[in-house]
């Protein structure tokens, strides 16, 4: 197709939303002229189950409960006036909190005020928060946020050295909805542990955001923590950031909250609409089925040119790949579904993998962010020219531009999303245009996208891995004799578990914990 041709096409396809700011291009995918009204009956289909969700139906059937993250940026939209009255009590709680830390009202037992921030969350508990932290990050933030997302020992070694003597003024807010998940438990350890090695009282630095009633919720109130805020059955960790979950992280940081919510209000409202070509979720979505065929066929990259978009590829990695990567539709029949989700920010892909993507294997299409704004408003003045008349901004416009045609021109198929700034009203809108789109999807390919079976049962495989440790050691322990992984799994009536049995014991006598091992044997330390 020649460059007018693409124009008109451009003209023809571009979804333009001038009240929020945003464009979609969807010109360089390569649909056919029958795809829209050949697709239209199930996409309309998709418009009633999403009312129906915000409406109040049970939409994860697997656990019988409601899914309302909608609710949470409109809390009118709630189905009962008790979930109405819940979901503005916690957004009051938040900013009466955050703001009584601002102020100094509520501080550190051996500091002035608190300086840092430590979010102790995984997944859902994290991803978003690390995201929004990320991209509205700025000289005026209140606190300086950082996470303990992980169970890796080294990884948490390192953020508390970071932290350093600043841990005296460290307030910690410990996510988790069950309060039992692993890896945010033993980060709360470790980190209550690092207090305690400073002679700090850890329960006058924690907060909690957990269930009511959760073990989690019963272990704070005992401690006394400083506080406790709610999270709730009808929103699922990938789609918490407007929850408590996201809310009082941003709020404590700085950031602009009721923005973030009114951003996210605001493009429900568009994409609420069952007009498909002026919806920009709905046309994501149908994108999304035609580049793979409705059976993730080919993988999204998403190739944001700014750095404060960075994190945005992982947070819709758990968006996007928890939510649609399925065994089973809801026939219950065998789909394998799902969309897979990598991402590097323009220019760096330039100089990483756009090589691959422009003359490899073509099992991908393209999402490309742009911001027109080059710099945030308090830096607008600040354009050098790095060249005569060009700015660095110049160039990230030239590169994001080449980039794509250089994909066309290989029959590489690609996504513009064009926003006119990037700030907390518009990251809200990103969030609320991606957690629709997603569900939009999920209809099309006769999905439940609001559970995570596959998730479980790793959790549930781990947990076996342990109960096994335990046995292992105190076989060891008690026999005093030195064995082979092959003579333990033997000894234990666990010979499937053979290559578990040797890798729990190398990894115990590599950390030094009682367990040793010579000549391919392991023995328990005397």
């Amino acid at each position: 197709m020649d460059a007018q041709s693409l124009w008109l096409r451009y003209k023809d396809y571009l979804c333009d939303c001038p009240e929020l700011g945003v464009k979609l291009d969807i010109s360089r995918m390569m649909f056919a002229d029958d795809f829209f009204p050949r697709m239209e009956p199930t996409m309309q289909r998709a418009f009633a189950a999403m009312q129906e969700l915000e409406a109040g139906a049970i939409a994860n059937p697997d656990e019988n409960r409601m899914v309302g993250h909608y609710w949470l940026r409109d809390s009118e939209l709630a189905p009962e006036p008790q979930i109405k009255h819940e979901i503005d009590l916690a957004l009051q709680a938040v900013l009466n909190f955050a703001g009584r830390v601002h102020a100094g009202e509520i501080k550190p037992p051996t500091a002035g005020k608190f300086t840092d921030l430590l979010v102790v969350g995984i997944g859902g508990s994290a991803l978003g928060p690390q995201f929004a932290a990320d991209a509205l990050t700025s000289r005026k933030d209140k606190l300086k946020v950082s996470f303990l997302d992980n169970t890796d020992p080294d990884g948490i070694d390192r953020e508390l050295m970071r932290l350093g003597s600043r841990l005296k003024s460290t307030l910690v807010v410990v996510i988790s909805k069950s309060g039992t998940t692993p890896e945010t438990r033993n980060g709360m350890i470790e980190t209550q542990a690092a207090f305690a090695r400073k002679g700090l009282d850890f329960a006058k630095h924690a907060v909690a955001i957990t269930m009511t009633g959760s073990k989690l919720d019963q272990q704070a109130a005992d401690a006394g923590w400083l506080a406790r805020f709610p999270m709730w059955d009808f929103v699922g960790g990938r789609t918490s950031l407007m929850s408590a979950v996201g809310l009082l992280p941003m709020a404590l940081q700085g950031i602009a909250v009721q923005e973030i919510l009114a951003g996210a209000a605001a493009m429900d409202r568009v994409t609420r609409l069952a007009d498909t070509r002026k919806n920009p979720a709905a046309l994501l979505a149908l994108m999304w089925h035609h580049a793979t065929a409705g059976k993730g066929a080919k993988d999204m990259v998403i190739l944001p040119y700014k750095d404060r978009l960075l994190l945005m590829s992982r947070y819709l990695q758990q968006l996007i790949m928890e939510s649609l990567g399925k065994e089973k539709d809801l026939t219950g029949a065998v789909v394998n579904q799902g969309l897979s989700v990598y991402g590097n920010k323009g220019s760096t892909d330039q100089h990483a993998y756009v090589q691959q993507l422009r003359e490899g294997v073509n099992n991908f299409f393209a999402t490309f962010i742009v911001v027109l704004h080059d710099r945030s408003a308090g830096n607008a003045k600040l354009a050098p020219e790095v060249a005569p008349g060009v700015t660095s901004g110049d160039y990230l416009n030239g590169f994001w531009q080449g980039t794509r045609t250089a994909l066309y021109e290989k029959g590489r198929e690609s996504l513009t999303l064009t926003l006119d700034t990037l700030d907390a009203r518009k990251v809200g809108m990103l969030i609320a245009l991606y957690e629709r789109a997603v569900g939009f999807y999920a209809t099309l390919v006769n999905i439940n996208a609001y559970h995570q079976p596959g998730v479980e049962a790793g959790k549930q495989a781990a947990a076996a891995v342990l109960e096994i440790q335990h046995k292992v050691v105190a076989f060891l322990r008690d026999s005093g004799e030195a064995f082979s992984a092959e003579q333990l799994a033997d000894k234990l009536a666990l010979p499937q578990q053979v290559e578990t049995i040797y890798h729990i014991l190398a990894h115990l006598a590599a950390n030094k914990r009682g367990i040793s091992v010579a000549r391919g044997k392991f023995r328990c330390k005397k």
